[in-house]
């Protein structure tokens, strides 16, 4: 499970301001600590979409302390970051998926872009 702790910290103006110690792109605010988490879980996707576009490895999630909470990235997400971390880790780009898979590049885009409602 992909799992990201947050560090919520509520704020003079009464907004709980919500931090990714993990993703430190990952910065926000809810009125409450349940509508910074919701923030946190729509900016998660868009966050590793861009670590991956630029080719940059993902960090992997560190251990919660004590008094973080902890957003989970949706399952199609996991699956598409560890394809991605597999890839990487043997040295294969896209192309090279594509062509073991025996299917076209826009297709491994696909597969690959943490937007797309591809099928697990």
């Amino acid at each position: 499970m992909l799992a990201y702790p947050v560090r919520l910290t509520r704020e003079e103006n009464d907004t709980v301001l919500a931090v990714v110690p993990d993703l430190p792109e990952i910065i926000t605010f809810g009125l409450d600590e349940e509508e910074a988490l919701l923030r946190v879980a729509e900016l998660l996707a868009d966050c590793l979409d861009e670590y991956m576009s630029r080719r940059l490895p993902i960090p992997a999630p560190s251990k919660a302390k004590r008094g973080m909470r902890l957003v989970v990235a949706p399952p199609l997400v996991e699956a598409k970051i560890e394809l991605y971390t597999a890839m990487r880790a043997a040295g294969i780009g896209k192309a090279e998926l594509a062509r073991r898979l025996n299917c076209h590049l826009p297709q491994v885009d696909r597969i690959l872009d943490l937007n797309h409602n591809s099928r697990l």
